[in-house]
């Protein structure tokens, strides 16, 4: 039986597989027209089995091509001499298997080209190129690079410039097209940031899974299996993973693999909340990829929470090097308005937990008592939460901290209040048995925390305070939310940093839902500094 691949690339003999067939269709007709194409996109992102595929079709249904599959990952520590001399073998094997594969005979001019073939350096592999054109008309020949980024730093300008060359000297050409795939860009891996070499190249974009291809993969399991997934999950799964190919198949997993769930069930939303919480606080690859990466430069975490924190956005400007290592590690992307965006809401939570100290030092002051031994209390005898009480002590309990909220450690303070209560609710959660994870994916000035308690879901929406305005439009977005998702209330929370704050909470009747909103004074200076602090609009 097939299963749901994490591992490294997939295949359709193992694996539940999205097919792909516009993006292949897209990919193979490039490569008749003879373009360099290139994809640049974070790990585990499903291009090295996007790929496979493409060169299979290439191999099983194009035999006027003969296509030739490389990967650099094991040359980025050898000298230019050791990789032109393993990129020449790499070539031979790949033509004698290509050849095997379909079952012809090499002819005995082409077998003493492969022989004879040494490979020292960038003009050896242009004349082999030339020689190789020959021996195989009519068929013409396609090189793909995987992992690209491996190429020796000595080696980069050079090979580039040279399959520049090729290109423009015009058809026939060999390679007739050439696809290189990694994770840095040619302007990234050009560290003396000089003038591309590769300016010819024909930029290919692999996006993440639709929720048609994300029905499509569990169509296949369902169809194999007889276990069906209720619409609701494979549609909560797309939301939360933005169709982040491991993100899916890991989901998947979990569902399918590990959870023990009766094939003769269906797979519902409570199995998925289970799966869910595993997701946002167990560890896998693709999140130890995720922390490990935002946390190589102490700059990541103050524009991931700007663009968190901020109603206008951050641009999503690729010449400025934080945000293009934040593109390039997929932590974020390009939203169509042009302004940056976390790629998906189970990062942005990983995120919040990442720069969230593990302990804040208030946690004795979030109920009166000093205790979490209260936070039962707020279950009503019905098994609800009673949000209002709950949020109304959140509020309380910001006024006792006071001042020290500032000593939070390694908290933006602008994101402080969020921390807090990404902190508080959490731990309430736990208690009760609940489960807690982010709806919006992109911050972007507000952050939906969605409880999830007895099937029963809670929807609280935050903001920093940026005027009234803002204020009475966020109260609108709610509600639209709110009616998008089928519920009658919600909850709004605004922090207002202000030095002179106008505290408030107030319920609201919009378009037949309820919200209640809370204004909550968050204290930006100690006392003794207030009046010498000039005041922050």
């Amino acid at each position: 039986m097939r299963r749901f691949g994490t591992q490294g690339p997939v295949n359709p003999q193992e694996h539940y597989v999205v097919s792909r067939p516009k993006e292949i269709a897209d990919f193979i007709k490039r490569v008749e027209e003879g373009r360099y194409i290139v994809l640049f996109a974070p790990r585990q992102t499903g291009k090295t089995t996007f790929f496979q595929r493409a060169l299979d079709t290439l191999a099983v249904e194009k035999s006027e091509y003969l296509p030739i599959s490389l990967n650099f990952d094991v040359y980025k520590n050898t000298s230019v001499v050791n990789f032109y001399e393993n990129l020449c073998e790499d070539i031979r094997e790949e033509i004698h298997n290509t050849y095997q594969r379909r079952g012809i005979l090499i002819s005995e001019a082409l077998s003493q080209l492969l022989r004879n073939a040494q490979l020292t350096d960038h003009h050896a592999m242009r004349r082999f190129f030339r020689n190789l054109a020959r021996l195989l008309s009519p068929q013409r020949c396609i090189i793909i690079i995987d992992e690209f980024d491996g190429i020796p730093q000595a080696a980069l300008s050079d090979f580039l410039h040279t399959l520049r060359h090729i290109y423009i000297a015009g058809k026939p050409r060999c390679p007739h097209s050439v696809g290189i795939i990694g994770v840095k860009s040619i302007a990234q891996l050009n560290y003396d940031r000089s003038i591309s070499p590769f300016n010819i190249q024909d930029d290919f974009h692999l996006p993440n899974f639709t929720l048609e291809q994300v029905q499509e993969l569990f169509g296949q399991y369902t169809a194999e299996v007889g276990q069906a997934f209720v619409p609701e999950v494979i549609a909560s799964i797309h939301k939360q993973t933005a169709g982040q190919p491991v993100l899916v198949n890991r989901f998947a997993q979990i569902l399918t693999e590990e959870l023990d769930i009766p094939k003769t069930e269906p797979i519902t939303m409570a199995h998925f909340s289970e799966a869910h919480d595993q997701l946002l606080h167990g560890q896998n690859t693709n999140i130890e990829h995720l922390t490990t990466n935002i946390r190589r430069n102490s700059r990541f975490e103050s524009v991931l929470m700007r663009i968190m924190a901020r109603d206008e956005g951050v641009d999503f400007n690729m010449d400025d090097d934080i945000i293009s290592e934040l593109a390039t590690y997929g932590v974020i992307k390009r939203a169509p308005d042009g302004m940056c965006e976390i790629l998906n809401p189970i990062y942005l939570y990983r995120i919040m937990r990442t720069f969230k100290p593990i302990v804040n030092g208030l946690e004795h002051e979030y109920l009166p008592s000093g205790t979490s031994e209260e936070f039962p209390n707020y279950i009503t005898p019905t098994g609800r939460i009673d949000m209002e009480a709950l949020l109304d002590n959140f509020r309380d309990f910001i006024a006792r901290a006071g001042f020290r909220i500032l000593q939070v450690p390694d908290t933006p303070q602008e994101s402080v209040g969020r921390h807090l209560l990404l902190a508080y609710l959490d731990q309430f959660v736990k208690i009760v048995g609940g489960i807690m994870y982010l709806e919006v994916p992109t911050g972007r000035g507000r952050m939906d925390l969605i409880i999830v308690h007895n099937q029963r879901k809670y929807v609280v929406e935050t903001k920093v305070w940026r005027g009234d305005i803002r204020y009475q439009s966020g109260k609108k977005q709610l509600a639209v939310y709110l009616k998008s998702e089928g519920m009658a209330e919600g909850y709004y929370i605004v922090f207002d940093h202000r030095q002179d704050p106008e505290p408030r909470v107030e319920a609201e009747t919009i378009e037949d839902l309820t919200v209640r909103s809370y204004v909550i004074p968050v204290m930006q200076y100690p006392p003794s500094e207030i009046s010498h602090t000039p005041n922050t609009p």
